[in-house]
C-alpha cells in the first residue's frame, strides 16, 4: 500500500451490484481505480479500492458525501481516507492483561520513535488502565465479566478516535470479519510462535509439548484466518531441555515486544507493503531487524553447498 493514494473501504451485507454501483460513481467523477480487492466472509461483504483522486472533477468533501449517500442508499458503510488524512496517524492499542507490549509502545511514543500518536487504549479487562492513565491516554474497557468483547462498542471507539492503525498488544480475543474487513492491512498482532507453526492459543505450551529446539515470536497483519496473516517480523530463541511455560514466557516476552514495535514502525514509516498475502520491505528496510540479527551470520556455515561434486569432476 502506498501513501499517495486515496483508500476507500466498503463494508456491508453481501448483495449483487455493489461493486458496479461504487465503481460507476468513481468513474463519473474522473477517479482512476489503481487497485480493487473484494471478499465475503460470514455474509459480510468487503471491498477495498486504492484510487487516484488527483484529477477528479469534484472536491474531497463532495466525494465523501457522495460515497456516504450511496452507502446509505445501499446499506453500506463507506470509509474514505485521503493522503492528507494520514499525515498524523492515530494508533489504537488493544490489550488484555499482559503489559510488556503496551509498555514498549508507550516508551517508543514518549521518546518520539513512533511517528504517530497513541490515541486510545482499549481492553477487554481493565488491568492495564493504570498504565494508560500514567501516559495520559484514554482507556476504555469493552469486555464483560468474562472478558468477552463488545465489538459494536469497539467499532464506535475506533471511529471516534479516527484510528489509522490497530495494534493488538497481546489482546486475547479474535476479531470478527466485521472489524477486520474495515481495517484491512491496518491491524498488527504479535503471536508467541514462529508462524505458521503453533497458531492459536497456548503457543508456548505447544512448542514445549512438541519438543522444539528453537521457538520464537511473529508480528503479522491480521486477516480473517486466525494467525495466518502476512508476516512482518520474527524473532527466535533457543529452548533448553528443561524449559517450562514460565521460562518460555521470560525468554519470549521481550522478543514479542521488540518484534511488535518494529512491525509497527515499519508500517507507520511506509516501509512495508502487502501483495498477494506476503509482505515486502522497501529500500529503507535494511535498517530493520526483520528476523535474526546480522551477528548470527558468523555462526552460520557457508559450505558445503550443491555443486562441489561437479566442480571436482570438471577438474579431472
Amino acid at each position: 500500500m502506498t501513501t499517495d493514494v486515496t483508500e476507500i473501504t466498503v463494508i456491508g451485507d453481501d448483495d449483487t451490484g455493489l461493486v458496479a454501483n461504487v465503481t460507476s460513481l468513481l468513474f463519473e467523477r474522473g477517479i482512476n481505480i489503481e487497485d480493487l480487492d473484494q471478499a465475503v466472509r460470514d455474509g459480510v461483504f468487503r471491498m477495498y479500492l486504492a484510487v487516484d483522486t488527483s484529477e477528479m472533477v469534484c472536491t474531497e468533501e463532495t466525494l465523501r458525501e457522495d460515497l456516504h449517500d450511496l452507502g446509505d442508499d445501499l446499506g453500506l458503510d463507506v470509509q474514505v481516507r485521503f493522503p492528507a488524512d494520514r499525515e498524523t496517524q492515530q494508533i489504537a492499542v488493544l490489550v488484555t492483561k499482559e503489559s510488556h507490549c503496551l509498555e514498549v509502545l508507550f516508551e517508543a511514543w514518549a521518546n518520539d520513535e513512533l511517528g504517530a500518536d497513541i490515541g486510545v487504549v482499549i481492553g477487554n479487562h481493565d488491568d492495564l488502565q493504570p498504565l494508560a492513565e500514567h501516559y495520559d491516554v484514554p482507556f476504555h474497557d469493552i469486555g464483560d465479566e468474562g472478558g468477552q468483547q463488545n465489538e459494536d462498542r469497539l467499532l464506535e471507539l475506533l471511529a471516534e478516535y479516527d484510528v489509522d492503525l490497530i495494534v493488538l498488544a497481546r489482546y486475547m480475543r479474535i476479531l470478527s470479519p466485521n472489524v477486520v474487513f474495515r481495517y484491512e492491512d491496518r491491524i498488527i498482532n504479535v503471536h508467541p510462535s514462529l508462524l505458521p507453526a503453533f497458531p492459536g492459543a497456548e503457543a508456548y505450551r505447544q512448542a514445549i509439548e512438541e519438543g522444539v529446539r528453537v521457538a520464537g515470536v511473529t508480528a503479522h497483519y491480521v486477516t480473517t484466518d486466525l494467525d495466518q496473516g502476512p508476516i512482518i517480523t520474527q524473532r527466535a530463541f533457543d529452548v533448553p531441555d528443561d524449559a517450562d511455560l514460565e521460562g518460555m514466557k521470560r525468554r519470549g516476552q521481550p522478543l514479542e515486544a521488540d518484534a511488535l514495535l518494529e512491525a509497527v514502525q515499519l508500517h507507520l514509516n511506509g516501509d512495508v507493503s502487502v501483495h498477494r498475502g506476503r509482505t515486502s520491505v522497501r529500500e529503507n528496510g535494511t535498517r530493520y531487524q526483520l528476523g535474526l540479527p546480522e551477528e548470527i551470520e558468523e555462526f552460520t556455515p557457508d559450505r558445503p553447498v550443491d555443486g562441489i561434486g561437479s566442480a571436482v569432476a570438471d577438474d579431472q
